[in-house]
């Protein structure tokens, strides 16, 4: 176990040096050893300071997955979102109705509510105004872009993913 966690140190010093390299844009002695002593001392600060682990990395590589798929999920819907503001405003309606919903959501953890309120935000027609521990409050630009949102495809995605 002790073996793992010098390897996944390693690994690190190893990004935040090469981050180092990258950003100098040349590649000296001097650069390489000031390079190496800086990792060092970033890699201290985020073991000390920003609570890094190896059971906190671990579990980051095994949902970078399911971020993905989250973020294509995320892409397809603003399409879409964007296709039907277009047509509420092209289709010159008589009325077009703005609401202001409120709902609650079972997502357990603080990064998925704000994880799905900011998909809301993000997609056009809707905007997150207040998030207060699970109550969210949206505007939305007519009452059917409302429907549906405390059981949108981004809730049960993020529910997915907070398992």
């Amino acid at each position: 176990m002790l073996n793992l966690i010098m390897m996944m140190r390693c690994r690190m010093l190893l990004v935040y040096f090469l981050l180092w390299v990258i950003f100098n844009g040349s590649f000296t002695l001097e650069i390489c050893v000031f390079g190496l002593v800086i990792a060092g001392v970033l890699l201290g600060f985020s073991c000390r300071f920003m609570d890094y682990s190896l059971a906190k990395e671990r579990k980051i590589y095994r949902h970078i997955f399911g971020f993905c798929g989250y973020c294509v999920l995320l892409v397809k819907e603003i399409v879409k979102a964007n296709f039907g503001a277009m047509h509420l405003i092209l289709t010159q309606r008589e009325e077009i109705e703005p609401v202001l919903v409120t709902f609650h959501s079972d997502l357990k953890t603080q990064v998925g509510k704000v994880l799905l309120a900011n998909a809301i935000t993000l997609t056009p027609g809707t905007i997150t105004v207040t998030l207060e521990d699970s109550e969210y409050r949206v505007h939305c630009l007519d009452r059917d872009l409302a429907e549906g949102l405390n059981e949108s495809e981004f809730a049960r995605y993020i529910r997915k993913l907070e398992e």
